[in-house]
């Protein structure tokens, strides 16, 4: 019987039969795992509410039949107070899971994700750090640590460094006047992407809505569904409007 301890954050939950509930982990050890946490949602269960999606827990868990796992013994590590107080952060939470979710590697480890999650929700809970960027910030490492990060520093077509005026997550990134397709990018736009991208994350989450952070955020919701092939439904659903197309 295959028996293991792990760090973890909960990505989403479902029912299962009359008192269960399977729980979609991501695990610093061994990826993508499904527990069944049995008997949880009884008033009586040990394991209560620790295993609710953004929960950050030490999890020790034992291989049963198929896919799943069996949670035994469930602690938080963070208890993440004010992420949970707040609508916003919750919901930059959950769009940030999401996309963790649709990435296939199920049992395969991955520690680069982990601390990048792990990273995101303790960002969250901060008083200090604005959440409206936090998704995007993420979207831009993710992409990066899959070597697909967007180019903002150059046309991606031609190379020139500018003026450059739209984002088109198809193509990888900024273009110049000549090549543009896509979104059109404000400057504004286009010194956030490479201030997040340069170092400068925690000072941009410290000035709440900078000018430009809806765009950031449209663009970046554009290119993590890009990258999968496919929408996903809360960053679609909480992504502020994106400007006008350009022109040709």
């Amino acid at each position: 019987m295959k028996e293991f301890r792990d760090d973890a954050v909960v990505l989403r939950t479902y029912k299962s039969g009359e008192s269960d509930r399977i729980a979609v982990l991501w695990t610093r050890g061994h990826g993508k795992v499904r527990v069944l946490a049995k008997g949880i949602r009884k008033s009586t269960s040990r394991l209560g509410g620790n295993l609710e999606p953004l929960a950050y827990v030490h999890i020790d868990l034992v291989k049963s039949r198929g896919d799943l796992y069996i949670a035994r013994n469930i602690q938080h590590r963070e208890r993440l107070v004010v992420l949970r107080s707040s609508y916003a952060r919750i919901n930059a939470g959950y769009a940030v899971v999401e996309v963790v979710d649709a990435i296939p590697s199920d049992d395969v480890a991955d520690e680069g994700i982990f601390d990048l999650l792990v990273r995101v929700m303790v960002t969250l809970d901060k008083e200090s750090f604005d959440p409206l960027l936090v998704p995007a910030s993420f979207y831009l490492r993710l992409l990066a640590l899959d070597g697909s990060e967007p180019v903002v520093d150059s046309c991606v077509t031609c190379g020139r460094e500018g003026p450059l005026v739209a984002f088109d997550a198809a193509v990888g990134g900024t273009l110049c006047a000549q090549c543009r397709s896509g979104t059109a990018i404000s400057p504004e736009a286009l010194s956030l992407l490479r201030r997040i991208l340069g170092g400068d994350l925690a000072a941009v989450l410290r000035e709440g809505a900078p000018s430009g952070a809806g765009e950031v955020a449209s663009l970046t919701h554009e290119a993590i569904e890009q990258h999968f092939g496919r929408r996903l439904r809360v960053v679609r659903s909480s992504a502020p409007l994106a400007p006008e197309r350009p022109r040709e």
